[in-house]
């Protein structure tokens, strides 16, 4: 679980006095979390196409010739970093829409989401397929190679980051407290290390933000979601060999996707500006192991309503430490990534990183009743799902501005 310890307090208590230290473990535990949960689940064999690292996958090309991988994540509760150490990739289509091609050197997948990423591999050689699980507990590995019975080589394993009190509005100059806890609460990034963007210093490791999302310091705010903006540095704690924050840890100068690279290739149907706006909380703590939408759990809300045929922004607000990858059955969602109206990436998952905001918009063009959930299996299981109901109806819809339910879940298929 790699949980703080005792030495990891004392080793704090010096560095930044013994008030700051206490007062910081106070704060995580007013929020029933804690920095180290990246991940809700370990002891996993993490397998491409079935098959584990150590017998692995192989995929044959021809040097020279372009290859086009299919990326799905079908695990239950786990993101990946992906990479081809020695190639890039080109990223077309994101969870089976067209996108404008963006060349990158790895990218973050949340569960269930999938990526068509054009690789280019020109040498004789074994090149790794390599997709390490965000809490660094392991690994899928496939091999792309030029023959059978090559084997390629996986990276060495990155360190495991750790999460910061300032992804929850506690950092430096924030005015927005949690679970009654205000900035007052200690954080790395305000201690001194410029490690939050405050001081732009440069560290061991980029401030690499995925676009999962922009700070939530204020969670009733509605409009684009300006994903990607407004980042800074973040490096090692202490020496500790820890990344902070929700980071992949990739080395400077790399390139690392994120939803503001995204761009549908072409103008889609739909270009209308939202009428109305639904704010969804994604609620929960995991000391207690329980995971809501707008603090209730299934069953227990009024759904979420639409119009046919109406045009609605949700805006999704994480108060939580956990990402949750966010699924509409139905409908695509289109992810304010900055991009034009009509020009909108077309998800059936966006991921939301902890302590963050995205909005999507919404073409409510599907009658009927709609799942609506957390993609991370046992978050749904618990209760982070919330139906959303497509009415063709002239008359009013219920809970037109106020905040309404939270969408965690995993399916293994789904029809769209």
């Amino acid at each position: 679980m790699s949980k703080r310890t005792l030495p990891d307090f004392a080793r704090d208590a010096r560095r930044f006095g013994l008030g700051a230290a206490v007062k910081d473990r106070l704060a995580w535990r007013g929020m029933n979390m804690d920095p180290t949960d990246i991940a809700d689940t370990g002891n996993y064999t993490f397998l491409v196409n079935g098959k584990g690292p150590a017998a692995g996958e192989t995929f044959l090309f021809r040097p020279g010739e372009r290859v086009k991988l299919r990326l799905v994540n079908g695990s239950a509760m786990t993101f990946f970093d992906v990479r081809i150490p020695g190639l890039k990739m080109t990223v077309v289509a994101s969870d089976g829409r067209p996108v404008e091609p963006v060349t990158v050197d790895e990218l973050r997948i949340a569960v269930a989401e999938a990526y068509d990423v054009i690789v280019e591999p020109t040498a004789d050689a074994a090149y790794a397929v390599f997709a390490e699980s965000v809490d660094r507990s392991g690994h899928a590995l496939a091999t792309l190679a030029p023959r059978e019975g090559m084997r390629a080589t996986p990276p060495a394993r990155r360190p495991r980051a750790l999460l910061t009190l300032a992804e929850m509005g506690h950092g430096a100059g924030s005015a927005h407290g949690h679970a009654g806890h205000h900035a007052s609460a200690m954080d790395h990034a305000a201690m001194g290390h410029g490690l939050g963007g405050e001081t732009g210093a440069r560290t061991a490791f980029p401030k690499v933000d995925h676009g999962m999302g922009r700070p939530a310091a204020h969670p009733g705010a509605h409009g684009r979601s300006d994903q990607g903006a407004g980042l800074g540095a973040e490096g090692e704690v202490d020496g500790s060999g820890r990344v902070l924050g929700w980071s992949s840890g990739a080395p400077w100068g790399a390139r690392v996707l994120s939803y503001a690279d995204l761009r549908a290739l072409e103008p889609h149907g739909d270009a209308r500006p939202p009428t109305r706006d639904v704010v969804v909380r994604l609620t929960g703590n995991m000391e207690r192991y329980v995971w809501t939408l707008d603090g209730k759990v299934f069953g227990k809300a009024e759904p979420i309503r639409m119009r046919f045929g109406e045009r609605v922004r949700v805006t999704f607000v994480n108060e939580t430490m956990m990402a949750h990858p966010m699924h509409l059955h139905g409908m695509f969602m289109q992810a304010e990534t900055g991009a034009p109206l009509d020009r909108l990436p077309e998800k059936t998952v966006v991921a939301v990183a902890p302590g963050r905001t995205a909005s999507v918009i919404i073409t409510a063009d599907q009658a009927g009743e709609w799942a609506f959930h957390c993609h991370l299996l046992y978050h749904m299981e618990s209760g982070m799902m919330q139906k959303l109901v497509v009415a063709r109806t002239d008359g009013p819809v219920a809970a037109a501005s106020a905040p309404v339910g939270d969408p965690y879940a995993g399916h293994a298929g789904h029809a769209h």
